[in-house]
């Protein structure tokens, strides 16, 4: 009788221990559900995320699948760590203006979880894109156009970092395909469009817009402070 007694508490005790084993075992959850990813933006073409990671936070486990481009915001000191190992890597400090393209289609999946060991928070705006392959538009070339400097281009996207100091003007490009425009430092800018009223913008650290092919547009810096921002068209 005791033998059978204590057979049973055994197979409970191993039941409940497997059972704690499987609650306990960290697994991966689409990016878009990850701790500190806010999705701010979607379209037919990409989906936006605000990723804001204060000091001493971390993402949890989450799973890159598809193309992506990411722009850093804040420098930031990260560190990283594969789901299934032990080991936790180092990289380079998070750079402010940094634009990153990963071709996850190409290279494979990821599953990973980013912890922020510095004392400022990782603040980053990545867009994702919802189609495994090209759609096919044909960016626009900014190279004749002083003040447009080519920071990316590849299969999925083109892209260019503008900055312009107080009283600074930009002359106007055409916009060939869709896009985004993201913003490292903020002022007052004005929008000039062939035919229409010129549009005054206050533009923030960290924000962000689409902006939709076949426009001609004009930038001036009216305020009093730096803008520096980043364009990006979607091949």
């Amino acid at each position: 009788m005791r033998s059978m007694l204590a057979a049973s508490l055994f197979t409970i005790a191993c039941a409940l221990a497997g059972l704690a084993a499987a609650q306990n075992k960290e697994v991966g959850v689409p990016i878009i559900k990850a701790p500190y990813h806010l999705p701010v933006f979607s379209n037919e073409y990409v989906t936006v995320l605000k990723i804001f990671i204060p000091p001493g936070r971390n993402t949890g486990y989450h799973i890159h699948t598809e193309d992506s481009v990411s722009v850093n915001i804040v420098p930031a000191d990260m560190t990283n760590q594969n789901l299934g190992s032990t080991e936790v890597t180092r990289g380079e400090r998070a750079q402010r203006g940094r634009a990153a393209y990963t071709a996850y289609t190409k290279e494979g999946t990821r599953t990973h979880k980013a912890t922020n060991i510095g004392q400022t928070p990782f603040h980053n705006v990545s867009f994702i894109f919802k189609n495994r392959q090209p759609v096919q538009f044909t960016p626009s070339s900014r190279a004749a156009v002083p003040g447009y400097v080519q920071i990316m281009d590849n299969e999925r996207v083109r892209g260019w970092r503008l900055v312009l100091e107080p009283g600074q003007s930009a002359a106007a490009i055409t916009q060939m395909a869709p896009g985004i425009r993201i913003v490292l430092d903020g002022g007052e800018l004005v929008e000039s469009v062939p035919g229409q009223a010129d549009r005054g913008w206050m533009l923030g650290s960290g924000e962000f817009y689409w902006q939709e092919p076949g426009v001609t547009r004009g930038l001036r810096n009216i305020g009093t402070t730096r803008i520096e921002i980043e364009e990006f068209e979607i091949k």
